[in-house]
């Protein structure tokens, strides 16, 4: 399998809502961390299970190749973006029918053609402003937020 039919079939696992679609992606060994995930997710089931929590409250989810992907030997950069409309409860957030655009990069390794070690990099902030759970940077309320974290203000 070439670097580029590897991570189409990542794509299309995470857009077609498919959790099968990850086992003969993945290598046994498998590991995954996103910045949503508190320690690494072990096996293609735990990754199917994490997909089904933003297939739940993002029903439309869908990832695109934003760019070339890079690689050397093992390692490879993948960059992509998962658009989606937040249609569902999930952690306790209610839905908030906003459209989200989240660009990520994910860095792999693999072994055998297989995806081995998986980390999504994404801006965490940006999806929770686009939601409208935190406010947009620059504005009173991002002020408010900072200081009642201890942070004071800061020049604009």
């Amino acid at each position: 399998m070439t670097i580029d039919e590897l991570f189409d079939g990542w794509e299309r696992a995470w857009s077609g809502r498919d959790a099968a679609a990850f086992d003969p992606l993945c290598d046994p060994d498998v590991h995954y961390e996103d910045p949503l995930t508190s320690e690494p997710l072990e096996g293609a089931a735990a990754i199917a299970a994490h997909a089904d929590r933003l297939w739940t409250a993002f029903p439309d989810a869908r990832m695109q190749r934003t760019g070339e992907r890079v690689s050397n030997g093992p390692y490879v950069a993948a960059p992509l973006k998962v658009l989606a409309t937040h249609r569902r409860e999930v952690a306790g957030l209610a839905a908030t029918n906003r459209f989200v655009i989240v660009h990520a990069v994910l860095y792999c390794e693999l072994r055998e053609e297989r995806l081995l070690r998986i980390r999504a990099f994404f801006d965490l902030y940006g999806a929770a402003v686009q939601l409208g759970v935190l406010p947009r940077p620059g504005t009173m309320g991002e002020r408010a937020l900072l200081m009642l974290r201890g942070f004071g203000l800061r020049n604009s």
